[in-house]
């Protein structure tokens, strides 16, 4: 392995909220020698959760990289939140990322933000290995978490190592490959364990989890299943391999367990790490479009080849200025270079190369294939963006999640309105599930995110890191309005006005497209009727007056736009008049063709003691909530359901009130569902 790329780790750790993944990431830290002394997320001493806002809370709100180094290995580090709020920073981060980590509560095991990012590892093909934290809790339980995972996410999960004993009584854990006890000293660091031989008890259970992880191998590994069959001895090694080679082919996620905050299994999970996730030479060579030819073209992890990176996150740093987090899939680069950012044919260069420590920076001189690295020097690089050595090819893109409540804010002076809209622009660039708009007609800037403390976040932020001073209104829903029918528009525009006047004519109709089809827009006009600048500047014109709907100024979406034909003047149309013709002919459209009111509708899971279901049922059905089902637990009952976004600012206040603070729930975007036609009335009727 003479190619330094086989020697690097890049990985994520993700998990629900509050499963362990900040604790796991400072344990790895301190074992790796990286932090000589340990942080703790309940006394906001963590070293990934670095920003105030994340120390004030106890949770981690942005993605924060590191790197350190284990066994001979550099293992590239992104620890990743866990509330729902933030799933945009898993969902960067999966992109670039070669494996995963999943970290599952030993006593909830599988939780609502499992079943998201999980379902995110499987869209990028992350291999992952599951770790099952928490072992020391009441009520934990092996077997019921990898259970879980395997009913509730996928077949494959296969422990390969056994919990040594639990709660209380949990002190290590059994290799199930090397036939070894691993326990650990009371009163350490969980740097001093014991390796010891098996008892008869334990190799019973031992051969037993060893006899499910060979029947699995076999299944991807027909020189496993040939001696498996036979009945011969599998040497360590290649069972080793066997593992490796199914683990990086997705077809297997080993499983093993530990207590993070009571330093215990720490070390295996790193050796796990090392063992079983890729390098980057493991992974399928990257993918991009050839902007010449149109065709799909790879990038192998080769630093000689030709430079090629995706940039996955900006950040605002107090001392350097804009950093730009890129992963390098081929190629090499030192600082001073200079590469193009390839979908918007803009030149860039570097002036500084950074590894990031979570808010600490190394400079480096350069970097290669396989590496996580920030550039300083970005002056049109966005999230998504594809940096390359001449600007051949576009990596694919990463999607962002809409909004779904708004906030209006009003700085109090003339200062406060110029800095507010600077500050804005820098935290939009940081994060692009957060999103701006100026309403005209309030005269107020309407801020947009994914949920009451994504908003809360950003707020604070403003107020305190950019010192803006605003007024602050409550949380709204972030409505939507689309079509429930067909509806057609005509529109002429003219002016005279002495000299060019003004002429556009214009056809078009909407329809109804399935939830989140977004917008799209066809033109089926000839080129007799509109030349071509005019269409553009149509298409334009129409999207800029989607931006607000006819019922009451929400965005529209999920909507066809047919251009079915018009007119125009050789001297007086220009594309200005084709534009004001579009946002006519649109409204007359979307008058015609029955406008309706979307709402974000949330999948919602509730855990409480069984004496206060009842009311929660009730209070649920109140609330326009529905459910869906429910689930036993070990003391508790979880009731699996859903509910309208609109329907749940307070709610835990009123669950900790009508439970005895002894219930707690967690919520996730489903999709947008139509507002009832009475509910509707009155959410017009308050806009205006």
């Amino acid at each position: 392995m003479n190619n330094k790329a086989a020697w690097i780790r890049n990985i994520g750790i993700m998990a629900h909220i509050d499963a362990g993944k900040t604790t796991t990431t400072e344990r790895i830290l301190f074992y790796t020698g990286r932090v000589h002394r340990m942080g703790e997320v309940d006394k906001g001493t963590a070293t990934m959760d670095w920003m105030s806002q994340e120390q004030e809370r106890g949770i981690t709100i942005t993605s924060a990289a590191t790197a350190c180094y284990w066994k001979n290995h550099t293992v590239n580090i992104i620890d990743t939140p866990g509330h729902v709020d933030f799933t945009i920073e898993v969902e960067r981060s999966l992109r670039v990322l070669d494996g995963a980590i999943a970290i599952f509560c030993a006593v909830a095991g599988v939780q609502p933000q499992s079943e998201t990012v999980w379902r995110q590892a499987n869209r990028y093909r992350v291999p992952r290995i599951a770790y099952i934290n928490k072992m020391d809790r009441i009520g934990a339980d092996f077997d019921r978490a990898v259970e879980m995972i395997n009913h509730q996410l996928g077949d494959n999960a296969v422990p390969i190592q056994i919990p040594l004993g639990a709660e209380d009584n949990f002190r290590g854990m059994i290799d199930v490959i090397r036939h070894k006890a691993y326990v650990y000293d009371d009163g350490s660091f969980g740097e001093s364990f014991t390796e010891r031989e098996l008892s008869a008890e334990e190799i019973v259970l031992a051969e037993s989890a060893r006899e499910i992880l060979l029947e699995k191998l076999s299944e991807t590994d027909d020189s496993i299943m040939e001696r498996f069959l036979e009945g011969e001895e599998i040497p360590e090694d290649e069972i080793v391999a066997a593992l490796r080679r199914a683990t990086i082919a997705d077809k297997i996620v080993p499983v093993l367990c530990g207590s993070s905050f009571k330093n215990k299994g720490v070390q295996m999970l790193l050796d796990a790490v090392v063992d079983y996730l890729p390098s980057p030479l493991d992974i399928t060579a990257v993918e991009g479009i050839n902007i010449a030819s149109g065709k799909p073209e790879q990038r192998a992890a080769d630093e000689k080849a030709p430079f090629c990176a995706l940039a996955f996150k900006i950040a605002v740093d107090p001392y350097v200025g804009k950093l730009t987090y890129f992963r390098i899939y081929s190629g090499s680069i030192k600082v001073g270079d200079q590469v193009i950012n390839s979908g918007k044919g803009k030149k860039e260069r570097i002036s500084k190369l950074l590894k990031m420590h979570a808010n600490h920076r190394e400079e480096v001189a350069a970097a290669v294939a396989g590496d996580i690295i920030a550039g300083v020097g970005f002056k049109f690089t966005a999230t998504g963006d594809t940096l390359d050595s001449d600007g051949a090819i576009v990596l694919e893109a990463i999607d962002f999640p809409e909004p779904v409540i708004d906030v209006a804010i009003e700085p109090k002076t003339r200062d406060d309105q110029e800095r507010i809209g600077d500050s804005l622009k820098k935290l939009s660039e940081e994060d692009p599930s957060f999103r701006t708009r100026y309403n005209s007609e309030t005269g107020q800037t309407i801020i947009s995110g994914m949920g009451e403390l994504h908003l809360e976040i950003v707020i604070d932020r403003l107020l305190k890191e950019f010192k803006v001073n605003a007024n602050i209104g409550k949380p709204q829903v972030a409505y939507k309005e689309s079509v429930s029918s067909s509806g057609r528009g005509e529109a002429v525009f003219e002016r005279q006005t002495g000299g060019h006047g003004q002429f556009a004519h214009l056809i078009l109709e909407v329809y109804p497209l399935e939830e989140g089809k977004g917008k799209i827009f066809d033109n089926r006009s000839s080129a007799e009727d509109l030349l071509p600048e005019y269409v553009n500047a149509t298409e334009i014109g129409v999207m800029e007056a989607l931006q607000s709907g006819i019922l009451a100024g929400y965005p529209v979406d999920d909507i066809g736009i047919r251009l079915l034909g018009g007119s125009f003047h050789e001297v007086d149309s220009s594309e200005q008049a084709f534009k004001v013709a579009a946002s006519m002919a649109i409204k007359e459209a979307l008058s015609k063709a029955n406008p309706i009111l979307l709402e974000p509708l949330m999948d919602i899971e509730i855990v409480s003691p069984d004496e206060y279901m009842g009311d929660i049922i009730a209070d649920l059905n109140a609330r326009r909530g529905r459910v869906l089902g429910f689930e036993e637990n070990r003391d508790s009952r979880i009731i699996r359901g859903e509910i309208p976004l609109a329907e749940t600012f307070g709610y835990a206040t009123g669950l900790r009130s009508s439970s005895q603070g002894r219930a707690s729930f967690s919520m996730q975007i489903k999709s947008y569902a139509r507002v009832p036609e009475s509910r509707s009335k009155l959410i017009v009727a308050k806009r205006y």
